[in-house]
């Protein structure tokens, strides 16, 4: 057992005991909620709980001191995170995914870039960047946007179409263009803080920057290329697409139940202008609560279900069958859009205490519609899942 492993082996990682230490920072998060608004990023001593709490390194493989979780178990701590706020859990997701390349470097390289407790890799979309043939590797150029959680990341990721010495494209057999993943530490980029935004402001997703930077063969993958993945775990069979999907989807379950928490127990006590009776005996307000409450756990439960059918599939065929990835898909876009909606009905109804910074509606509702404007939350993806149910052939880009 290598020395990471020994580290890990310190702490239950198994998916109970991670869940509930996600579920124990809710109240420390709620409490450093306008500190990492403020900052554009999250501050030390948040960086400081979540990385004792493991939760970088949920789907990092057991062979680095991850703890490999099962995808269910994983989308319910990222749940809960995003139940004390959403910033934090959406770079925690998105530091997930990016660890999933650890299945895909030889175990050397996988120990350089993720072998410290603190190591997190971030990447961003890079249209118009070129990884250009050199002697043992590449030299890569371009510009990366929406690199969440790079304040605090220790490596970046560039995706990029690869070209040979002579400017030639490389190409897959059916004409695809080939591209890489280069990996590099995160001082030698150029870092832009171009991250002003409504919502989610607390993942400093910034643009970087690299020029003509050589990268050799070894920190350069093919992401979900069965040649190259060296880890044989079922969750590996996955791709970062599922994870994201489902991940972001629970950032989205977890503002929108700590949305309807605090809405409930205002309504215990707050009375509307001009009356005496409390927002609890009305009976609309008894109804939307109920309803909420329901579309949420219908949402909730969708996704799970999902993830486990999926997650038996893989294990009995040992690849996720397109069937499994409409089902994800589906569930994940489903549960951001129920989420966005239950958020815009929560906060009407809770009048006018909703406006104020200090109440715990505002930037709920930003950071839940910045959720829902975000690639995984378009409104498109149920053409796909229309086209599959009619019998086409649909579109898997986003599968």
């Amino acid at each position: 057992m290598n020395d990471l492993a020994d580290t890990a082996s310190a702490m239950d990682l198994s998916g109970a005991a991670c869940i509930a230490r996600a579920r124990g920072l809710i109240s420390s998060l709620q409490a450093a909620a306008d500190r990492i608004e403020a900052g554009n990023e999250l501050p030390p001593d948040v960086l400081e709980a979540m990385h004792a709490a493991r939760m970088f390194r949920l789907l990092l493989p057991r062979s680095l001191g991850g703890a490999e979780l099962r995808p269910v178990d994983y989308i319910q701590c990222v749940e809960a995170i995003a139940q004390g706020d959403a910033s934090v859990a959406w770079c925690m997701n998105q530091g997930g995914g990016c660890a999933m390349a650890a299945a895909y470097l030889a175990p050397s390289v996988a120990r350089e870039v993720f072998g410290d407790a603190r190591d997190v890799l971030a990447w961003g979309q890079g249209p118009g960047a070129k990884a250009i043939r050199s002697d043992g590797g590449w030299r890569v150029s371009g510009s990366w946007t929406f690199a969440s959680g790079s304040r605090h990341a220790t490596w970046l990721g560039a995706h990029a179409p690869c070209f040979e010495a002579d400017g030639t494209p490389v190409r897959h057999p059916d004409g695809r263009p080939w591209e890489r993943t280069m990996l590099f530490r995160r001082e030698l980029a150029q870092i832009d803080d171009v991250w002003d935004v409504m919502g989610l402001r607390g993942t400093g997703s910034d643009t970087y920057t690299i020029r003509d930077l050589f990268v050799d063969d070894a920190h350069s993958l093919t992401r979900e290329s069965p040649a190259e993945r060296r880890e044989t775990g079922t969750l590996y069979a996955f791709q970062a697409m599922q994870l994201y999907a489902a991940g972001f989807a629970s950032v989205a379950l977890g503002v929108s139940r700590a949305m309807l928490d605090a809405f409930v127990d205002l309504a215990k006590t707050k009375s509307q202008a001009w009356s005496k009776d409390p927002l609890r005996d009305d009976q609309a307000v008894q109804s939307i609560i109920g309803y909420a409450d329901a579309s949420w756990k219908a949402a909730r439960a969708g996704l799970h279900t999902a993830m486990t059918d999926a997650w038996v599939q893989v294990s009995q065929s040992g690849g996720l069958a397109l069937e499994s990835r409409i089902a994800i898909r589906e569930s994940s876009t489903y549960a951001i859009h129920a989420s966005r909606d239950l958020c815009h009905q929560i906060f009407h109804e809770a009048g006018s205490t909703a406006i104020f910074a200090k109440a715990p509606f505002e930037r709920r509702l930003r950071d839940i519609n910045s959720v829902s404007q975000q690639a995984q939350g378009r409104r498109t993806h149920f053409e796909a899942i229309g086209q599959y149910l009619l019998g086409m052939r649909p579109d898997t880009r986003w599968l």
